[in-house]
């Protein structure tokens, strides 16, 4: 009798060990969900003035709307009179409608879809060196400047590496100037700037120096990064015969608009609209 009363307990004591094993785990499993639920919802579009919607409720076909937000906001839906939606989320403005029909005793279990038609409230520019400039809808509450820059097409190949955003952050004129391939560096998450509505990105045309004389393709070129005078003469390919060393000049324009002439040295870096002249040997 006792061998028995010890296996039960055994037993009993086994599946009580299973079942809080279980708990635990399942409580650990259920415990990131909540930083992402509340990503998703940081991140949801937020309704704006402009904005084209449609409102369904299920088996209720005489509550269907298809309307645009006003500039206060506003929307008039049936039975409910003016809502304010504009500012809310796509699932807090079901919320509230289904919350408004179902304590106004007009619908015993309202289930609510709204479905954004038409993207006004919202909306940011991209211009300048960029493939399709125009204005652009802000589908996401975060969405970044490379988002935006992604939807225009990318920069052309006449494009400079920094970018220019404007705009309006707490009433105050907003202003910042990005060095474009730092934010796929490492830590460059941080400089790829959230967009909002209003907001402006431009892209200046890319830095160009101008050599001429004795090289063998004169003309205009792309002043890449901290680029020196013997790096944009080997891009020009180099000097003619005719060409010597001694007779380069550059024209550069000063900061009162002058135009100086420099006697470089071949380590030396350019500036944007330097032009630089090789002169051709005496000898």
């Amino acid at each position: 009798m006792q061998r028995k009363t010890s296996l039960r307990s055994f037993i009993v004591a086994v599946g009580a060990s299973v079942a809080l094993a279980a708990i635990a785990v399942g409580t650990a499993n259920a415990q990131p969900a909540a930083p992402q639920a509340n990503a998703a919802a940081q991140s949801e579009y937020r309704l704006g003035s402009g904005d084209v919607v449609r409102i369904s409720v299920f088996q209720n076909p005489d509550l269907t709307l298809e309307t645009r937000i006003t500039e206060a906001g506003v929307v008039s839906y049936p039975l409910l009179g003016s809502i304010r939606i504009g500012g809310l989320s796509v699932t807090a403005a079901e919320k509230l409608i289904a919350d408004g029909l179902r304590n106004g005793n007009f619908v015993r279990s309202p289930q609510v879809t709204m479905v954004v038609l038409q993207v006004r409230g919202s909306q940011a520019s991209v211009l300048g060196q960029v493939n399709r400039p125009g204005r652009y809808p802000l589908e996401l509450a975060d969405m970044r400047m490379t988002d935006l820059l992604a939807l225009a097409g990318g920069a052309t190949g006449g494009g400079a590496d920094t970018i220019v955003v404007t705009g309006t952050r707490n009433g105050q004129p907003f202003r910042t100037e990005i060095d474009l391939p730092s934010v796929f560096a490492a830590g460059g998450r941080s400089k790829d700037v959230t967009i909002q509505n209003g907001d402006v990105i431009w892209i200046d045309r890319q830095p160009i120096v101008y050599i001429y004389g004795e090289v063998q393709r004169p003309g205009p070129l792309r002043l890449e990064r901290e680029m020196t005078l013997m790096q944009a003469l080997a891009t020009g390919g180099g000097l003619t015969q005719r060409g010597t060393e001694k007779g380069i000049r550059v024209h550069r324009k000063g900061e009162e608009g002058k135009v100086e002439v420099i006697v470089p040295g071949m380590s030396d870096r350019l500036r944007d609209g330097d032009v630089v002249y090789v002169r051709e040997s005496l000898f």
